[in-house]
């Protein structure tokens, strides 16, 4: 499943780089929860956890239904 994920982030990722900031993949437990870590100016944005929640968890769970959760580590 972590291959998929990281395909799924691939989506993602132009639209957080161009606003200087990125996402990297730590880990996919076997529960569902991705565990990823905000990077560049999304590692201090004030909107980071509605980045995470409303943008990166939603398309992660349409793409992999397996999905439960994404957290920031």
């Amino acid at each position: 499943m972590k291959e998929k994920v990281e395909l799924a982030l691939l989506k993602v990722r132009p639209f957080l780089q161009r606003d200087g900031g990125d996402v990297e993949l730590v880990d996919v437990t076997e529960s569902g929860v991705v565990k990823v870590r905000l990077k560049g100016a999304c590692s201090g944005c004030p909107g980071a956890k509605i980045t995470l929640k409303q943008g990166i968890e939603r398309m992660l769970k349409q793409e992999i239904p397996e999905i439960k959760e994404v957290v920031a580590v």
